[in-house]
C-alpha cells in the first residue's frame, strides 16, 4: 500500500508489480491526489469496495483473480459501477482493448507506457468522474 487515504479522490492502483507501483505513483505525483495500491485481485476489489476511489488504474494479469473479474465485480457493485477505471496492461493485443470496451473499462493503455500519456489520461478521467457524480447527486 503507497499510503492510507479516507477520500473519493484518491486514486487506486491495483497492479502485482511494486515496480510498475511505484512508477505509476511517481507519473502521477504532480496531479495531487493520494495514491493507494492492491498487488493483487482479491485486495484491489476488497480496497475498492470498502473506500470506492475517484479512479483505478487496473491491471489485467494479477494472483488470486485477473483483472477482467475484478473488473465484472466493480462494475456490479453500486459503490463502485460509475468509478472510472483505466486498465494498464502489458496486453496489447487488439483483442484485449476491445474486451476492455466490452466490459466496461472507460481508458485502456499498454506497458510501457509514456508517462505524460499516463498523466493526461487519467487527468481526463477523474475530471470525467468528478462531473458523472455532481450530476448523479443533482438529480437525486
Amino acid at each position: 500500500m503507497l499510503c492510507e487515504v479516507n477520500t473519493d479522490e484518491h486514486i487506486l492502483i491495483i497492479e502485482d508489480s511494486p515496480l510498475v507501483q511505484r512508477l505509476v505513483a511517481v507519473c502521477l505525483r504532480e496531479i495531487g491526489r493520494a495514491l493507494e495500491a492492491a498487488d493483487d485481485g482479491p485486495g484491489g476489489l476488497d480496497a475498492a469496495l470498502s473506500n470506492p476511489p475517484g479512479l483505478i488504474i487496473l491491471d489485467i494479469g494479477l494472483p488470486g483473480m485477473d483483472g477482467w473479474e475484478v473488473l465484472h465485480h466493480l462494475r456490479g457493485h453500486l459503490n463502485t459501477r460509475e468509478v472510472p477505471v483505466l486498465i494498464l496492461t502489458a496486453h496489447a493485443q487488439e483483442e484485449s482493448r476491445i474486451e476492455a470496451d466490452r466490459r466496461g473499462a472507460d481508458a485502456f493503455m499498454t506497458k510501457p507506457f509514456e508517462p505524460a500519456a499516463l498523466r493526461d489520461q487519467v487527468s481526463r478521467l477523474l475530471e470525467r468522474g468528478r462531473f458523472a457524480t455532481k450530476t448523479s447527486k443533482a438529480g437525486s
